[in-house]
């Protein structure tokens, strides 16, 4: 290898307690979970990632007294990630964080069949210096939401802030309330679910309540009754993808408007064109400082409307 091909170094982090018998990538990912397996999974052919001081494979087996290194290669230009001037509702920003009322039908960044019009397009517009903070497809990005949640999300402006709020997510320092409205006459109005969540074994595409899963803990309080449906809300203490919608389906009482996870018709369809979930407060530590700082979003007004004609 050339030397002006070597890549640029981040960070390097160094981990001395390893889970004997699982894959060297798949264990990686859990210990840095702001990059995806399959970054790791380059870096570990790319000779980045070094076991007992020796490069290794994405599919070797830890042993127990294992020492695992990783540099962490500086982020680059994303060339097919272009900023559009797509409007966004800051709600807080500072040197470190911004913090952004998402709509709903927005989704967070480029995938398969959304190149445009995400919310990291957007970011790279109104924020160009994010370029790269986190990874080069998801600049900022500290967390995320799914396509027609709404709510509050967290970016961060530099690498520094990005470590700083994955601690805390990975710490459970970061409060997140979502309002959901879940079919049925939901008891005890005071709850906790814990079961974990994994890939639907039939459907790939889908999340569920698996043997073996990702550990998964929501919390929940009931906030009112209306009819048939139970507003709640829901404070996931754990990330798992669509962990709210998967956790009160298993119940029994899927939200309103989840076509996926829910029934196919629903009975509030054509006035609820979507899953009634809204992200509507959050609360953390700035990275600069550590104070403590809470923000909240109130009902848009497609979901409002709903809760309205049920009264």
């Amino acid at each position: 290898m050339m030397e002006d091909t070597l890549p640029i170094i981040q960070e390097t982090h160094h981990f001395e307690e390893v889970t004997p018998g699982e894959r060297l990538d798949k264990w990686l990912a859990r210990q840095l979970p702001g990059y995806s397996r399959t970054e790791i999974q380059r870096w570990i052919k790319e000779g980045l990632v070094r076991v007992n001081g020796r490069a290794s494979k994405p599919g070797y087996k830890l042993e127990p007294g294992d020492v695992v290194e990783v540099d962490v290669p500086a982020p680059v230009p994303y060339e097919g990630v272009k900023p559009e001037p797509i409007p966004l509702n800051v709600l807080y920003e500072d040197e470190d964080v911004i913090v952004i009322d998402k709509p709903a039908g927005m989704v967070v960044h480029p995938a398969p069949g959304h190149a445009s019009g995400t919310l990291v397009n957007a970011l790279l517009y109104h924020f160009p210096d994010l370029e790269g903070i986190g990874g080069v497809e998801r600049p900022g990005i500290v967390h995320r939401l799914d396509k027609d949640t709404s709510g509050l999300i967290l970016v961060a402006k530099n690498s520094r802030a990005h470590r700083e709020l994955q601690r805390q997510f990975k710490a459970r320092e970061i409060e997140k309330a979502y309002l959901a409205l879940v079919e049925g006459h939901l008891q005890p109005k005071v709850g906790r679910i814990e079961a974990p969540i994994g890939r639907d074994k039939r459907h790939r595409k889908r999340m569920a309540v698996v043997r073996g899963g990702r550990e998964a803990i929501t919390e929940y309080t009931v906030i009112a009754y209306y009819g048939d449906y139970t507003l709640v809300e829901v404070r996931p203490l754990t990330g798992r993808t669509h962990q709210i919608r998967v956790h009160f389906a298993f119940i029994g009482h899927p939200l309103a408007g989840d076509t996926v996870y829910g029934r196919r018709k629903q009975k509030l369809k054509p006035w609820l064109r979507r899953h009634f979930l809204h992200a509507h407060r959050i609360r953390f530590r700035l990275p600069r400082t550590g104070q403590w700082v809470e923000f909240t979003s109130p009902l848009p007004e497609d979901l409002q409307h709903i809760l309205d004609k049920l009264a």
